[in-house]
């Protein structure tokens, strides 16, 4: 690899890909990016909460700008190991989802003349992204660091083919239980079959159309999916239970209470409703002049969030944030992960440039 920057960030992203960081085992990975942060960027702030680091302050007249990264990764599969180099791309656990946005955010750590940029930049590295919403690294920064919220824009480098995705979809995870009555399975006429109960609204749900909902001119499609199912006791016993569990994907502009309410109302009395999970959606900030300044200076396009970011935790904060990273979306919790060299080097210099030109304008209110 004759570039050097393309090795580097090549070597920065196997280097963290070969420290495993499963959700909820991530303690190794913020140990080296804290080694990292206190002996590479001598004067700059660092705070630890838990495993996700926080390199900078929010305490600077400038506006300030936070680059976002998660440090954990789905389970991996045996193929995902070790993290190699092959070719022109990194393999390896994590390596779009999202190891090469961390790295990309360690090099412009390093190489940005930090106090000199118009704007005030913090890094946040973070913990338990691909868990439940409770348990996310976020959760206790936001409520223990109020500064946070003072944030005049924030980027997420989460996997986006350097495309520059608006918001993300709300997300609801429903434990749906279905009631029957247990009998002998060669007498299942002296019980009631609870998976059969589920028969009607799964037909219903098959045939659901995704719904289409425009905002600011970006299209998301709001869709409920039956992701899990469980029942029965034995093999010769009709089972009294049997339980669903259904995601509901809706978008940016709806609340997490209209969104129970709307779930509810498809179940109907068909069976018990338990929400376990809620993650609200974004909102689409393009009025926002830095996220404006961004499309300009890095030339990237624009699409929706067909998923769910933190770029939601932010939104409920009040934060207008984007998701824009190097990471191959169809890469994502893949076998054999990988990320080309050349989508991360494009990633460093389109926010580079970003992060070192003059804003057009820099509104009072920023």
């Amino acid at each position: 690899m004759a570039d050097p920057l393309e090795k580097r960030l090549a070597d920065l992203t196997l280097e963290l890909c070969s420290i495993p960081s499963v959700t909820g085992d991530e303690t190794a990975i913020c140990d080296h990016v804290e080694r990292w942060a206190r002996s590479r960027l001598p004067g700059r702030a660092v705070r630890r909460v838990g495993n996700t680091l926080i390199v900078g302050s929010f305490d600077d007249p400038r506006a300030t700008i936070a680059l976002v990264g998660h440090l954990d990764t789905v389970p991996g599969r045996p193929e995902d190991f070790p993290a190699r180099l092959e070719g022109d791309r990194v393999v390896g656990l994590g390596s779009s989802d999202m190891k090469s946005g961390d790295a990309v955010m360690m090099a412009l750590a390093e190489d940005l003349d930090l106090a000199a940029l118009p704007y005030n930049v913090v890094f946040v590295f973070y913990d338990r992204e691909e868990g439940p919403y409770e348990e996310n690294g976020l959760g206790p920064v936001l409520e223990q660091m109020p500064e946070v919220a003072r944030t005049s824009f924030a980027v997420f480098l989460e996997s986006c083919n350097n495309e520059l995705q608006m918001a993300c979809m709300g997300s609801l995870h429903a434990r749906v239980t279905f009631r029957g009555k247990p009998a002998h399975s060669a007498r299942p006429w002296q019980g009631e079959n609870a998976i059969y109960k589920a028969a009607g609204l799964l037909t219903e749900l098959s045939a659901r159309e995704r719904r289409r909902v425009e905002i600011e001119g970006f299209e998301y499609f709001e869709v409920i999916s039956a992701t899990l199912a469980h029942g029965g006791r034995a093999r010769n016993v009709v089972p009294e239970s049997f339980e669903l569990n259904l995601n509901y994907r809706f978008a940016p502009g709806k609340s997490l209470e209209q969104a129970e309410q709307e779930l509810r109302a498809v179940v109907g009395e068909r069976a018990e409703v338990e929400i376990v999970d809620r993650s609200p959606a974004g909102a689409v900030c393009a009025t926002n002049p830095l996220y404006q300044q961004l499309r300009r200076v890095s030339g990237a396009s624009a699409a929706p969030k067909q998923a769910w970011t933190d770029v939601g935790r932010f939104a409920a904060h009040g934060i207008d944030a984007v998701n824009f990273g190097p990471g191959l979306t169809s890469q994502a919790h893949q076998a054999g992960e990988l990320v080309p060299v050349a989508d991360i080097v494009e990633s460093y210099r389109m926010l580079r440039a970003f992060l070192e030109a003059q804003p057009a304008e820099m509104p009072e209110e920023l």
